[in-house]
């Protein structure tokens, strides 16, 4: 998950979301995917499984977003790219992103984004 810390739609502080980007003309989602780990990690990843899509509508700073995600389950080609804990996004000089324990998210014990995630990851998971 990429952190962030700021304003949400929960209040303010740390909060996350899955990594991923824009979809190019002529791209597929889960091209987008895999692109998008290379790019913001260096990574080589895999699709495992569509998981499902989230519509999300939301407000930030008092502008109203529309965002459409296509959430899978990904894995890293190479087994070493499972040791670190966090990594350094290549794109953006302070931005991270961290492992978070399922069992986490599932619980709300974090903030996390897009809306529905949570009720995705249950389903997906049968818990």
């Amino acid at each position: 998950m990429e952190a962030y810390h700021g304003s949400h739609s929960e209040g303010d502080g740390d909060y996350y979301r899955p990594l991923g980007g824009t979809i190019e003309v002529g791209e597929r989602s889960y091209e987008t995917v895999v692109r998008e780990f290379k790019e913001e990690l260096g990574l080589d990843s895999t699709i495992d499984t569509y998981i499902t899509c989230l519509e999300n509508i939301y407000t930030v700073d008092h502008e109203q977003t529309h965002e459409i995600v296509q959430l899978y389950a990904v894995s890293f080609k190479d087994a070493f790219s499972y040791n670190n804990e966090e990594y350094q996004l290549i794109d953006e000089n302070d931005s991270v992103a961290s492992w978070i324990p399922i069992e986490t998210v599932l619980l709300g014990a974090r903030t996390v984004y897009p809306d529905g995630i949570r009720e995705a990851l249950r389903t997906f998971l049968g818990k």
